[in-house]
């Protein structure tokens, strides 16, 4: 017995390679999703069987006694089913061949005139993904669409993150007749319904150019709204110990000086800022838009109760409670356990509540003061001019 993995590139005879035709007319069976197989090329097969788990591809390939083809839309070798059937056939020393075909996103790429090798290839075909996350990356994301995730979905996503304006193109039915090409931005085909064979080219969202923790506080748009220092702001993403994939909450958000410090941190990560005042609210989304920080969601209302419904943070900042200490650290704790957690205070009473609430929860708590004095020119003079201390409070799990 002999497998062979047929791409049928667009599903049509004229995408599919002539030796991706001559393996299936010489196949004693044929295999794969049933609309597949009912556009077949004239001449082959009648033994065809419905079936795309590799599991049940590989049941029925050792049912049969001559060679089988698998048939597979696109191309084999791109986000295909293909890459689970391999090993199974593998195990079992069946001898394999893979034929490749024109993939979507080579068909994309010819109908718009443009070259593909430097676009971030992505699935969201019945997986989920995170579209934001895949345009910061400094080039144009191709979105491979399907199940839950379609285009319109995709543009909603974006657009909710400050990416309304973004210029992206969908791929309807590509090779087919009713193919359909759709340009807009994130913001115009957010929410669309697209047909079920599309895909999506969204352009690469404008960057700030990344440098180390500690913008200068000057950098932000600040209001009237108390915003942490710079000096702080680098302490405290040391403290947290951020990653590049981490989810993070900031709680008591105000300007989102330490989100937006955060989000250029996690760049593949979620930022989640949450702060209940009206007038800060509106300075994080002015900073999330200035600094290019995508991945930074503000959220609405006031902690522990806009907490419920985030994600299981890898770390948090506290900048804020009013007076929900406890709350707020559990809210971490129970999504997370293992949550790295650090507190900034000014007053000795928040100090206070954040080492009980800490300790009440078994952490290994330290307690940093960071105290900093810049210089203010006074005639021909410098005179260093002191700032207000500031307790960095952290918790870590014992060991």
């Amino acid at each position: 017995m002999r497998v062979t993995l047929v791409s049928l590139g667009g599903g049509l005879e004229q995408t599919m390679t002539v030796e991706g035709i001559a393996a299936l007319n010489s196949a004693g069976c044929i295999l794969g999703a049933k609309r597949l197989l009912e556009h077949l090329p004239q001449g082959c097969t009648d033994n065809r069987i419905a079936a795309v788990k590799p599991r049940e591809l590989l049941d029925a390939i050792l049912a049969q006694d001559g060679d089988c083809a698998v048939a597979y839309s696109g191309d084999a070798g791109f986000y295909s089913g293909a890459r689970g059937l391999l090993p199974l056939l593998a195990e079992r020393d069946i001898p394999v061949r893979v034929v490749p075909g024109v993939s979507s996103v080579q068909l994309l790429s010819a109908r718009l005139g443009l070259p593909w090798q430097d676009w971030a290839l992505v699935s969201a075909h019945g997986t989920d993904c995170d579209p934001v996350a895949a345009v910061s990356g400094g080039k144009p994301a191709f979105f491979l669409t399907g199940g839950a995730l379609g285009p319109g979905e995709l543009c909603q996503r974006l657009a909710e993150a400050g990416l309304g304006e973004l210029p992206v193109t969908v791929g309807e039915n590509l090779s087919a007749q009713s193919e359909r090409i759709v340009f807009g931005t994130a913001a115009e085909l957010a929410g669309r319904e697209f047909a079920p064979l599309s895909v999506l080219l969204a352009e690469a969202a404008p960057r700030y150019v990344p440098r180390s923790p500690g913008l200068p506080d000057g950098d932000f748009i600040r209001g009237d709204v108390p915003m942490t220092k710079q000096e702080v702001r680098a302490a405290v993403l040391s403290k947290l110990a951020v990653r590049p994939a981490d989810t993070l909450w900031d709680v008591g958000a105000g300007t989102g000086s330490v989100s937006v410090e955060l989000a250029l941190a996690a760049a593949g990560g979620r930022v989640y800022a949450v702060e209940c005042e009206p007038a800060a609210c509106a300075l994080i989304r002015e900073n999330r838009q200035k600094f290019s920080a995508w991945n930074l969601q503000l959220v609405e209302g006031r902690a522990p109760q806009a907490l419920r419904d985030l994600p299981a943070p890898d770390a948090v900042f506290i900048g804020g409670t009013k007076g929900g200490m406890e709350g707020i650290v559990g809210a971490a704790l129970d999504k997370n356990p293992a949550a790295r957690i650090c507190v900034s205070a000014i007053a000795v009473e928040t100090l206070s509540a954040a080492v009980s609430a800490l300790t009440g929860r078994g952490l290994e708590v330290q307690v940093a003061q960071i105290a900093v004095s810049r210089t203010k020119r006074a005639g021909s003079l410098h005179l260093l001019m002191a700032s207000n201390p500031t307790f960095l409070i952290t918790g870590n799990c014992h060991g």
